[in-house]
């Protein structure tokens, strides 16, 4: 564990840059955790933004927006985020180590993997979690499953471990991009359908074409409980599913004016708040996060004192 910082901003797009640009100014000394360009590589050419004379493409403007931070000596850590925990502070596990904080800002955006597997959909809630921290304890001496292939699925499979009977993660026919050796049970087979009567009863696999051809059995069937989502990295949501923050109806983090969630410290900027998906709306998201993690923690610090 490194040294307790002041403030954390997961995300570096605008609406993380713009929070540590005002957590910077006001002393904070913050730490981005840089997990990636998010939606703005799909955005071709932005032009209804201030300031800009001509259009500029989305990874132009992200890397505009590292060097204005790096200027102004902004720590930027490029790793991803596989889990949050913590208690009077706030613990960032990521790909290159865990980080302990006073105060946290979400800004990584709208979740951008969705399970498009037949049975996700219609068994949440019935047996489909998106949230081991969250959702353990009710699968205690259980088989569970974990959809993914990345360090975020592995992360909520070790987790699963310390609860469940047995932890299968089950990569829909991707490779596995774990960055660490580990001993959970991967299944690399193609995914048919999560199936069940009332809750989930297990995962029914395609089964490989050199066997179909042959005439034998075509698919097959894992038995799990329960099965987790973890598709792709941790998105802000679920970073606030994990911390305990609540999240609105849309499934985007709940916040009040000064864009703090329900978990005092915890603050949310951006896409993943919902509302207008604009550049625009995530500077000024991102601004206002950055002056209220910038008061929580200097009331903080008097109480230390």
């Amino acid at each position: 564990m490194s040294e307790l910082e002041n403030i954390i901003i997961v995300g570096a797009g605008p609406a993380g840059i713009s929070a540590a640009l005002y957590a910077a100014r006001g002393n904070m000394d913050p730490l981005i955790i840089n997990t990636g360009i998010g939606s703005l590589e799909k955005a071709e050419k932005i032009e209804n933004y201030y300031g800009l004379e001509k259009p500029l493409s989305g990874k132009d403007l992200f890397e505009r927006g590292l060097d204005q931070a790096r200027a102004l000596g902004v720590r930027i850590l490029d790793a991803q985020v596989v889990g949050m925990g913590g208690f009077d502070t706030f613990e960032v596990k990521t790909t290159e180590g865990d980080f302990e904080a006073r105060s946290v800002i979400l800004a990584t955006g709208s979740k951008r993997a969705s399970a498009k597997i037949p049975g996700v959909k219609e068994f949440e809630g019935k047996g489909v979690s998106y949230c081991a921290v969250c959702d353990a304890f009710f699968y205690r001496d259980k088989e569970v499953a974990v959809l993914g292939n990345s360090d975020f699925a592995l992360h909520e499979a070790e987790e699963l471990s310390h609860t469940a009977s047995h932890v299968t993660i089950f990569t829909d026919g991707k490779k596995p991009e774990f960055s660490r050796e580990n001993s959970i049970d991967v299944n690399t087979m193609k995914i048919q359908a999560i199936e069940g009567d009332e809750r989930v009863s297990g995962i029914r696999l395609k089964g490989d074409v050199s066997l179909q051809e042959a005439g034998e059995e075509v698919s097959s069937f894992e038995p799990a409980e329960g099965v987790f989502v973890a598709l792709g990295t941790a998105g802000s949501s679920e970073m606030a599913r994990q911390i305990g923050a609540e999240l609105n109806e849309k499934g985007n983090i709940r916040v009040n004016e000064e864009m703090e969630t329900t978990v005092p410290g915890l603050y949310a900027a951006g896409d993943c708040t919902g509302g207008l998906l604009q550049v625009a709306k995530a500077v000024h998201d991102g601004a206002q996060a950055g002056i209220s993690a910038c008061q929580y923690v200097r009331k903080l610090l008097k109480t230390e004192a």
